[in-house]
């Protein structure tokens, strides 16, 4: 009877149907926003920057920040230094495009950035075979690391003090003194692993003369390919070196438009101090007002347990608040007002008392928008065709809002990536500002990257540069305080 009953059981469990699991049908929509317009010359628009430029020149000039003569420096061997004296001389006349590479229209009086190069024998600093020599005869890689820094800080002292006219700073390594120095990795006792950028520790004590700088290989002067390094094409090449020139010398490419009067956007991001294991620091970006203007704060520091509260950081109330209150007094200092209205910029998610803190101290001005951008690629649109998402595309699954900042252009016709684009999950907005406001303003500030002429990029210019700003500031000594305009950090 027993077996049975068993047997009868397992009978009836088995003829059990089970209702299929129905799911709600997603709700979804999309829209598209067009490309916005950058302003150049004489208030002159145009969304691509490498059609604004050499139609109207850039967005300076006309005022008393256009400079019409640009005095070079140079710091590096005497075979790599005049290797990049011909290079910008080279370029300056103007660079051939082809069918994917827009031709660089030059710098000079006449044509593109409508500015001279100048470069005197005086405003040369060479490094010599014997200081070469003993660089590269040093075999602890950290010693070797910091007597590179060394040396280039003597030299841009020499250089900075000289009585001659002086713009910018070219430092041009040849191969084997970039190889040999341009990381370091070591051990310190109550640290862990060390890391360190000769790109960065250069660009950290070099603020400390006040000229910006610039760092090229001499294999890029020289056109040379390697096997772990394909150079850009030259045009490329040519747009980004000199859009970051004329910006470090304080002119203004481009300008950006349907930016709100008395807007303060900032991004804010974290970087560990060098030779900190537990601490923490904000690095902020008060990135642009309406007219494009900006600066580089740095904020306290904090205690961050990575294993205890994971490793994304978020700041006590307290903190969120004294940041905000760092950026609104210098916005103040600067302007003689409290801007009316602030875009604060995460990438991760805004914590309760985070949020708090942000929010308090942010009761000072008439509007204030809190938002977080992150890039994913877990939700995907697909287009019919062989071709991505438009940029500018904007859809929602279910309450869930993203935003293509990159995909296919229709102003250029092409889409000029080669890797499928992701899309900005707006993953927290608290604020005054409409969905459409929010969207159109991260779209143009993913075009205010002055380092380079591309025609957008992914990440709002806030947030983008706080990353980058981060990493420069790890290598400023706390007692020291750091440069607060972008030329120095680019």
């Amino acid at each position: 009877m027993q077996t049975k009953r068993r047997t009868t059981k397992r009978q009836n469990s088995s003829n059990t149907k089970i209702a299929p699991l129905t799911l709600a049908r997603p709700r979804t929509s999309s829209e598209w926003m067009e490309e916005p317009n950058l302003v150049f010359a004489d208030g002159m628009l145009h969304p691509d920057p490498k059609v604004g430029i050499p139609l109207y020149g850039p967005r300076s000039l006309g005022t008393g920040r256009h400079k019409r003569e640009v005095h070079l420096g140079f710091i590096g061997t005497g075979e790599a230094v005049e290797n990049a004296q011909s290079f910008y001389t080279e370029l300056a006349e103007g660079v051939d495009g082809d069918e994917d590479h827009q031709p660089f229209p030059g710098c000079q009086a006449d044509r593109g950035f409508r500015c001279d190069l100048s470069m005197d024998a005086n405003t040369v600093e060479l490094i010599t075979r014997q200081e070469s020599l003993q660089i590269l005869g040093i075999k602890n890689q950290r010693q070797r690391f910091e007597a590179m820094v060394g040396l280039l800080q003597s030299k841009m002292e020499i250089l900075t003090q000289k009585d001659h006219p002086l713009d910018y700073v070219v430092l041009v390594l040849p191969k084997d003194l970039y190889r040999e120095c341009r990381v370091t990795d070591y051990y310190e006792k109550g640290v862990g692993e060390v890391h360190r950028n000769l790109r960065r520790a250069f660009k950290a004590m070099a603020m400390r003369f006040h000229k910006p700088t610039q760092i090229l290989q001499e294999a890029t002067t020289l056109g040379l390919s390697s096997r772990d390094r394909k150079l850009d094409h030259k045009s490329k090449i040519a747009w980004n070196l000199f859009t970051g020139l004329y910006f470090k010398v304080d002119g203004l490419p481009w300008g950006p438009t349907g930016l709100p009067p008395a807007s303060c956007f900032i991004g804010v991001s974290f970087f560990r101090p060098l030779g900190e294991r537990s601490t923490l620091r904000t690095s902020v970006v008060q990135a642009f007002d309406e007219n494009g203007e900006g600066l580089v704060l740095r904020g306290h520091d904090f205690q961050w347990d990575e294993d205890k509260y994971g490793r994304a950081p978020h700041l006590t109330e307290d903190m969120a608040g004294k940041l905000v209150g760092i950026v609104l007094d210098r916005y103040e200092k600067e302007r003689g007002q409290l801007p009316q209205r602030v875009v604060l910029h995460k990438t991760s998610r805004f914590e309760p008392d985070e949020r708090a803190g942000f929010e308090q101290a942010l009761s000072k001005v008439n509007q204030y928008d809190l938002l977080a951008l992150t890039p994913t690629s877990e939700v995907r649109l697909l287009r019919l065709g062989q071709y991505p998402p438009l940029r500018g595309t904007a859809f929602t699954v279910g309450d869930i809002l993203y935003l293509y900042t990159s995909g296919y252009l229709p102003t250029l016709a092409a889409y000029p990536h080669g890797h499928v684009p992701s899309s900005l999950q707006i993953a927290d907005h608290v604020g005054d500002s409409s969905r459409s406001q929010i969207l159109r303003e991260s779209l143009i500030l993913t075009k205010m990257n002055w380092n380079s002429a591309n025609f957008s990029g992914l990440m709002p210019i806030t947030l983008r540069f706080s990353r980058l700003v981060g990493d420069i500031l790890r290598e400023v000594p706390s007692g020291e305080t750091p440069e607060p305009k972008y030329k120095y950090y680019m």
